[in-house]
């Protein structure tokens, strides 16, 4: 006999602004730029949240997604290396190893509908649609089920900006953020009356615009500190629009939850890790200038991945392997004291480096890097082999990612040693 699924008593609904810190949130709904998610700060609690370490969007939100960390589900990073190899591959939403938290919920007869959720792609079944987000490559493999593909077509739906040409083009930048805006609120206009029980959102462009445009909110005489905040106002407006339907809809402000997936500061300087370690004599290559990690020499002890991911040039794990386990311990802490001890200008660089088993847990931890690198804020660590000097500058990013300012805004308190990873709880929870 077949147990019939009960239906859920309540709707939840999330609404997610990549790359927004805590800081920036509370300062435009105190200077009114966000009067409707002041309000919403006023009534409920804005609390700071950890993101995940690394403090980028795509091991962040699969963070949020499964309640675990990267020693679980993982996703260690944008790239990750080939089992047994130095060469790079992009992983997916088919990586990850632990179950998002919608599909647990499906099991207790919950239907989702959820817009743009990053690291989703390609899509795949759930009770309910998907719409992938960023890194998501083609329409038709970004949405679950297919059909809704042309219904996204209709409507001028656009999974992200063009952000080569955006970087080179100011104006293209505003054209395609508001492009992607316009067609967020069209898709939720759509899905909104659709039958569910969790509803989420997710707008990228926030962290499209701090990339490129930080400068533009700290310098109030900056020539766009106006379009920052005019698009801020325009998200301001949708917040609203989504507040008070699902007030009408649900009737119960406990149930809706805003969250960013890390926070986001000015560049000072970039750091490149890898260069760092070959004048420190841990990495070397083969060659003056190597395409890649796969010219790495067999001298090397250490390499690097993009962002702050370090790894042990380990024997029997990488093809030029060389160092035993049992001096791996001592190599890391060599790394640990002297990186600690990088500075710029009299200015120290680095925050902490944690051994890997500091930051991560579960049966995946010894398939990622040993050491994680937390940067001072405007220092960004990248992962570059073709760097030759420490720091530099890449032309047209200002801002940088942050690890301990992204927010959590809630009716209620939920403590302040909050981690995204806590979220898929406490929305499980309201079922």
């Amino acid at each position: 006999m077949t147990t019939q699924k009960k239906k859920p008593k309540n709707r939840v609904c999330v609404i997610g602004l990549d790359g927004v810190p805590y800081g920036l949130l509370l300062d435009l709904a105190r200077k009114g730029i966000m009067s409707s998610l002041g309000r919403i700060i006023d009534s409920g609690h804005l609390h700071k949240m950890k993101a995940s370490l690394p403090e980028i969007s795509a091991v962040s939100w699969t963070d949020f997604m499964t309640g675990t960390n990267s020693g679980t589900h993982g996703i260690f990073g944008f790239t990750d290396l080939k089992p047994g190899s130095y060469e790079v591959r992009y992983p997916n939403y088919q990586d990850i190893k632990a179950p998002p938290f919608w599909d647990t919920l499906a099991d207790r007869g919950v239907k989702s509908i959820i817009i743009n959720q990053p690291s989703t792609y390609p899509a795949r079944p759930l009770n309910g649609i998907l719409i992938s987000g960023f890194v998501a490559i083609e329409l038709g493999k970004a949405v679950y089920p297919l059909n809704q593909k042309a219904v996204l077509e209709q409507m001028g739906y656009q999974i992200d900006i063009d952000t080569l040409k955006a970087r080179e083009n100011v104006n293209i930048l505003w054209d395609e953020l508001i492009k992607t805006l316009m067609g967020r609120q069209k898709a939720l206009n759509h899905y909104w009356e659709e039958e569910w029980d969790y509803f989420e959102l997710v707008l990228t462009g926030t962290d499209r615009l701090h990339h490129f445009l930080w400068n533009a909110y700290e310098n109030p005489s900056h020539p766009h500190h106006q379009n920052f905040l005019e698009y801020y106002r325009q998200i301001d407006r949708l917040i609203n629009k989504i507040y008070t339907s699902f007030r009408k809809t649900a009737a119960d402000e406990e149930n809706i939850f805003f969250l960013s997936d890390h926070g986001f500061t000015g560049i000072r300087q970039e750091v490149y890790l890898n260069a760092w370690l070959e004048k420190e004599k841990f990495l070397k290559f083969t060659t003056v200038l190597p395409k890649g990690l796969e010219d790495i020499s067999p001298k090397s002890v250490a390499f690097a991945l993009d962002p702050g991911r370090i790894y042990i040039n380990l024997k029997d794990k990488f093809p030029q392997g060389s160092v035993k386990p049992a001096d791996a311990k001592a190599i890391k802490e060599a790394i640990i004291r002297r990186l600690s001890a990088l500075e710029f200008e009299g200015r120290k660089v680095i925050r902490n480096v944690f051994p890997a088993r500091e930051v991560y847990s579960g049966p995946l931890v010894s398939k990622g890097p040993d050491l994680i690198v937390l940067s001072e804020p405007g220092f960004d660590v990248k992962g570059s082999v073709k760097r030759k000097e420490t720091f530099g500058r890449t032309p047209g990013l200002q801002g940088m990612h942050t690890w301990d300012d992204a927010f959590f805004l809630a009716k209620h308190d939920f403590g302040e040693a909050l981690a995204i990873s806590d979220i898929s709880k406490i929305i499980m929870d309201r079922f």
